[in-house]
């Protein structure tokens, strides 16, 4: 894939505190695949500490930017940065150069991400799903793994089912779990791709309040979500995604009572 060409008319979205570099900063970012160009010039910041919520309809690119986040897509033009470090890229003398696959791995431990589907290992329980990562990529002491794991799975709610396999929990227990395995790598920033799409709607509490946690402990979350409660409720920021542009950017309680964009509108009005 080609590199990344430096966006011609690109500034970074207002939010981040002034003299404060944010964790994820984006500029000019574009992504096609093949003919479909889904992602068209992105702009936006994210402070630490802050929870930022993505919404929008399906297809407008919400969850391919998360994954070019952490380069799980490489993108193909503009910029972005995470904790003020190029995603994926090195720049030398005007021009970016692309991170060989080791040091990319290395970089993507800080970014924690949970899935729709919770990609748990079956033939593992839960406390060595989440003693997984740290014992295989950052060569932990098992003993160490798992002491964290234990304290991760109780501060889920879920002390009392280490024990038990995939197939032995519920849907929201399983997301619990893959937040925890998320959490073992210690990262700097949390990804979220519509954590509970998959849940029955009775399970998706217990994976909110969760998120809720970790909100009041400080941690950096990016969530593209489906549920304007917990926008309202726990964001501290909310862009509305459409078409692979950002088309309204604000405090989550005044784009949700009060959008200014026609297509926010219509949006909102088919959701609350």
């Amino acid at each position: 894939m080609s590199t990344p060409s430096t966006p011609s008319t690109a500034g970074p979205a207002k939010g981040t505190p002034s003299g404060v570099q944010p964790m994820v900063r984006a500029e000019g970012v574009h992504k096609s695949f093949g003919a479909a160009h889904i992602l068209k010039g992105i702009d936006l910041e994210v402070a630490p500490r802050e929870v930022f919520c993505l919404i929008g309809p399906s297809g407008s690119g919400k969850s391919t930017f998360l994954r070019c986040v952490n380069h799980l897509e490489q993108i193909n033009a503009g910029r972005l940065w995470v904790d003020g470090e190029l995603v994926g890229y090195r720049e030398h003398g005007g021009r970016l150069h692309e991170l060989r696959d080791r040091e990319v791995a290395a970089k993507r431990r800080d970014i924690g991400m949970v899935f729709q589907r919770f990609n748990l290992f079956p033939h593992m329980t839960a406390l060595e799903n989440v003693m997984e990562g740290p014992v295989m990529v950052r060569k932990e002491t098992k003993a160490v793994a798992r002491e964290r794991a234990g304290r991760l799975l109780d501060r889920v709610g879920l002390a009392d089912k280490a024990a038990n396999y995939p197939a032995q929990l519920s849907g929201g227990q399983q997301q619990r779990v893959a937040i925890a395995r998320a959490l073992a790598m210690e990262p700097k920033l949390m990804l979220f791709d519509e954590p509970t799409s998959a849940l029955d709607p009775e399970l998706v509490g217990e994976v909110l309040d969760v998120m809720r946690g970790l909100a009041e402990d400080g941690m950096t979350m990016i969530v593209v979500t489906h549920e304007m409660g917990f926008a309202r409720e726990v964001g501290d920021a909310l862009v509305f995604m459409d078409d692979g542009q950002v088309v309204e950017t604000g405090h989550p309680r005044e784009v949700l009572t009060n959008p200014r964009h026609d297509r926010t509108k219509a949006f909102l009005s088919k959701v609350l």
